[in-house]
């Protein structure tokens, strides 16, 4: 490998070697300072993520099989943030319930396999670096939904989620079998050029949507969500929430607008059908939830169904929108997980009743809350305001209003529940409320972290315009 191939797979190398170091860690620390890996494996992806900004160049790989450019490197960038926030807010977790049982070291090793299985899916240059990426990215998330092996529901979960995501797969590679069959070629810029709208292409190319379809719950491929959500360590649920979804999300956009661009004519109706049904579905599901994680699933579910209002569009509005808004989604989802995990680790409560008077007892913890759920709503002039305010603009830059105009219903049924919340954190009195707590330094760390991100999302327009601009790679 020379020093070229070496400067564009940095993100890839560098996290292999937090991995390899860890497994080092593991061998080496003692059983009695095994607590000492939270720490490193932090400060170690700390490192990693710092260094992931600086600038890289265009590059192809291995015959066109690995591919990178600025957009891309920037989204794994705005994954490594994320990822690092989870960290952050899962570290005493992890230190307190895992680490006694042994269980530390190989929840960062899965953790960040997964992401590296995700570096390879949004860089791929054909079929089969995607499928390997997906997989990758997939089968480590079905160990760690499972982790809590004490909790039958989190071992319930664990199943739900392998055989969901098994068959997903499989129905996904079929697709990509057909593809094969039709183009004769697995490689993206090959398959653009022979790409044509046949009865083949087009059953291989909605079968393909299948797998990713899974990834980022739409409907009606969103039924393992809320059972998963709830059974899973709160920490990956809010990685499946933001961190996969959003990877999954960006690796569709980029095939939607390149490779399979001249089926978009059939492309828009199906996303048109599934926007309307995935919103709708999300949001009326949400409002009967007493469970916070499933109440936040269903809410994902929702946001998902927004997310297609970009892709509709087909144009570099519509990208701009959805990288930006996916940058937004982190953050706010991050920060209302980050409250219910730093509740649920104290007092082991996760119903919404449970949220009565919180405000009374934990201030802090509440305007955290309100903040992202007002950012979730799309509430100005927070970050989510400007997210979903781009992404009906890309619909209706294509003339879809009346579809915009069923979003903004959606936007006022998902403000009703998330009202719900807000007002049995600040109105609604309890007999017995959430005791006061102080989390420690790594929580709020990352709570701060989503906070800021948050605001300055939504105050710093020029983020924005650097996004629009590197959109003119996939949309030229």
């Amino acid at each position: 490998m020379n020093l070229t191939s070496f400067i564009a797979m940095r993100q890839e190398i560098f996290l292999l070697t937090i991995i390899l170091l860890l497994i080092v860690g593991e061998i080496f620390i003692n059983k009695n300072n095994k607590g000492r890996i939270v720490h490193i494996a932090i400060i170690l992806f700390g490192i990693h993520t710092i260094l992931g900004f600086f600038a890289i160049e265009e590059t192809s790989l291995f015959g066109g099989m690995f591919r990178t450019n600025t957009l891309i490197h920037f989204f794994k960038n705005t994954l490594n943030v994320g990822v690092l926030i989870v960290l952050l807010q899962s570290a005493d977790w992890i230190q307190e319930k895992m680490v006694p049982l042994n269980k530390g070291t190989e929840f960062f090793m899965l953790l960040f396999s997964s992401l590296l299985g995700m570096y390879f899916m949004i860089s791929a240059g054909d079929f089969l670096m995607f499928y390997i990426g997906l997989e990758l990215s997939t089968l480590p998330v079905a160990a760690l939904v499972a982790w809590e092996t004490s909790k039958r529901i989190s071992s319930e979960a664990g199943v739900k989620f392998i055989l969901s995501a098994g068959l997903a797969s499989g129905v996904s590679l079929f697709g990509i079998s057909l593809l094969y069959a039709a183009t004769g070629s697995i490689y993206f810029n090959d398959v653009i050029e022979v790409l044509t709208s046949t009865n083949l292409t087009i059953l291989g190319s909605i079968l393909f949507f299948v797998g990713l379809a899974f990834k980022i719950s739409l409907v009606p491929f969103h039924f393992w969500t809320a059972d998963v959500y709830e059974g899973a360590p709160i920490g990956i649920a809010s990685y499946l929430s933001v961190i996969s979804k959003g990877a999954a999300v960006f690796i569709l956009m980029i095939l939607m607008f390149t490779v399979l661009k001249p089926l978009m004519y059939i492309w828009e109706n199906i996303i048109y059908l599934i926007a309307l049904t995935t919103m709708f579905i999300g949001n009326l599901f949400a409002l009967r939830q007493q469970n916070m994680k499933r109440f936040l699933a269903f809410s994902s579910i929702a946001q998902a169904g927004f997310i297609l209002l970009g892709l509709i569009s087909g144009t570099q509005l519509g990208t701009a929108t959805v990288v930006y808004f996916i940058m937004v989604y982190i953050f706010t989802n991050l920060a209302a997980f980050g409250v219910v995990q730093a509740i649920s680790l104290q007092t082991g409560k996760e119903n919404r009743d449970d949220y009565n008077g919180l405000y009374r007892t934990n201030p802090n913890l509440s305007l955290v809350m309100m903040l992202a759920l007002f950012s979730l709503a799309g509430i100005p002039p927070v970050a989510g305001f400007f997210g979903k305010f781009f992404l009906f603009a890309a619909a209706a830059s294509k003339g879809y209003y009346l579809l915009v105009f069923l979003a903004v219903v959606n936007v006022t049924i998902s403000l009703y529940y998330y009202l719900l919340l807000i007002r049995a954190m600040f109105i609604r009195k309890s007999d017995n409320p959430i005791p006061f707590f102080k989390s420690k330094i790594y929580m709020r760390l990352g709570l701060i972290i989503t906070v800021l991100g948050i605001l300055a999302l939504g105050l710093y327009s020029p983020l924005y315009d650097y996004i629009f601009e590197l959109s003119t790679i996939f949309n030229k």
